[in-house]
């Protein structure tokens, strides 16, 4: 514990709450100053001693480059290849072809959690990203995000017992610098400063990963890297009351909201495997300030593309993922992650007794957003009142979307501690409800 004195010296304001929160004021500086001998008629005073030393450091800091300066060429006549790479990361520049290994699902791969997508993509992205590092607030296992085989970062300066067999990261592969698996322990708060701080660095391309709720601890941090624009990357697990039995304490439900809020962060909550590499790449490519995923427990379709829109919309914050057979549609049905393949069961629902009706997976406000005017139109029309948004977290904020006339299904309320399936059944995240809702905003509209 270090005891410090606040306004040290000043023999009115020494110690009191005075000095953090106000000038001194002129006769205080001056009486502050001739208590701790300093001359009383000098104003922003700098003792020669004390500037001399600080000059030193310009010399000094020269140096330093120019002995920095003289290894990088070295690297570079002996290894040139790596030499580019190194100056390529610390640029941001990505490798080319980097997206070409992601891979891409179909039906036939099964339900998949976007966690595990996630864990998909970002193995994929390791093998040819070098500079991609991180790890998660010891919660590897759950949030997917080991890069497996990659070893731990740990310091070099570790020696083993003598005797005992080489070292091995719990990851696999090497400990020391090399390692890129970062073990940051149960602190989100400091795990997301400490990548806020490898990002505004340089050459590193960091994640940090927890739980959605516990994104709660890490808010400062967060708001200190959207301020600082800082290429971070949060992949938030666990995102709604989907993830079942853990209960209210873990299950989401203000979060989304709270980090729509928050300017220059880019947030995406992908609705199956697809939508979740696409929400990946556009968090590699994305160097505008940070970027969080939401991604689920518990597992969800994988989406048919030959019959839907291709997932590629992701980029572009909302599109129409599935549309009425001719004209214009009466309802549109306006979903986010796990709760858009809700949206499909209810819009074949709809389609099945006549109605026209579209769905809209909407995966990034922030992104749809920022869209020209004419394609937002053209996802959302003007015309089409009769709007119905689901999502399984607050509503607040929906009505930019649905407008007056719209429905919301969200949840202003703490979730339930009980299977995953059950809480969203028990809640109003079916596709009944759904039609329900839509059925009765037609009513009330009467729609030609």
């Amino acid at each position: 514990m270090a005891r410090t004195h606040i306004g040290y010296g000043s023999p009115h304001k020494h110690d009191t709450f005075q000095a953090h929160g106000e000038p001194l004021g002129v006769e205080e500086v001056r009486l502050t100053k001739r208590a701790l001998g300093w001359p009383e008629d000098k104003v922003f005073y700098i003792p020669d001693e004390a500037l001399a030393q600080f000059r030193k450091a310009v010399e000094q800091g020269r140096e330093l480059e120019t002995q920095w300066n003289r290894r990088v060429d070295a690297l570079g006549a002996v290894d040139p290849e790596a030499a580019g790479k190194f100056r390529q990361v610390l640029t941001g520049e990505l490798p080319k072809g980097w997206e070409a290994g992601l891979p891409r699902f179909t039906p036939a791969d099964g339900a998949m959690a976007t966690r595990d997508a996630g864990q998909k993509a970002i193995t994929a992205l390791a093998d040819v990203v070098p500079n991609l590092i991180g790890g998660s607030g010891d919660l590897d296992p759950s949030t997917r995000t080991t890069l497996k085989g990659l070893g731990d970062f740990e310091s070099p300066l570790f020696k083993p017992p003598e005797g005992a067999p080489p070292t091995q990261g719990l990851a696999g592969g090497p400990t020391g610098y090399a390692g890129r698996n970062i073990h940051f322990g149960i602190r989100e708060h400091a795990m997301a400063g400490i990548a806020t701080g490898m990002a505004l660095h340089g050459g590193a391309l960091p994640f940090a990963a927890t739980f959605f709720t516990f994104s709660d601890y890490m808010r400062p941090s967060i708001r200190l890297a959207a301020l600082s624009k800082a290429h971070v990357i949060y992949v938030w697990t666990h995102d709604s009351i989907g993830l079942g039995e853990d209960g209210p304490t873990h299950q989401p439900v203000e979060q989304l909201a709270s980090l729509r809020a928050l300017p220059d962060l880019t947030l995406l909550r992908p609705a199956d495997a697809n939508e979740t590499v696409e929400a990946w790449k556009i968090a590699v490519a994305h160097t505008s300030g940070p970027v969080g995923l939401v991604l689920t427990r518990q597992r969800l379709p994988t989406l048919d593309r030959s019959t839907l829109a291709p997932a590629s919309g992701v980029a572009k914050g909302a599109y129409v993922l599935s549309d009425c057979a001719t004209g214009s549609p009466t309802v549109i049905l306006i979903a986010t992650g796990s709760e858009v393949s809700v949206a499909l069961e209810a819009h074949k629902q709809l389609t099945r007794e006549g109605i026209a009706s579209r769905v809209v997976s909407m995966p990034s406000w922030d992104l749809f957003q920022s869209q020209p005017q004419s394609y937002r139109d053209t996802v959302l029309p003007p015309g089409v009142k009769a709007r119905v948004s689901i999502e399984a977290g607050s509503t607040l904020g929906w009505e930019r979307y649905v407008g007056l006339d719209g429905a919301i299904i969200g949840l202003d309320r703490f979730g339930a501690s009980a299977p995953g399936e059950i809480v969203m059944r028990e809640l109003g995240f079916t596709p009944e409800h759904v039609v329900k809702a839509a059925k009765s905003l037609i009513g009330s509209d009467k729609p030609g």
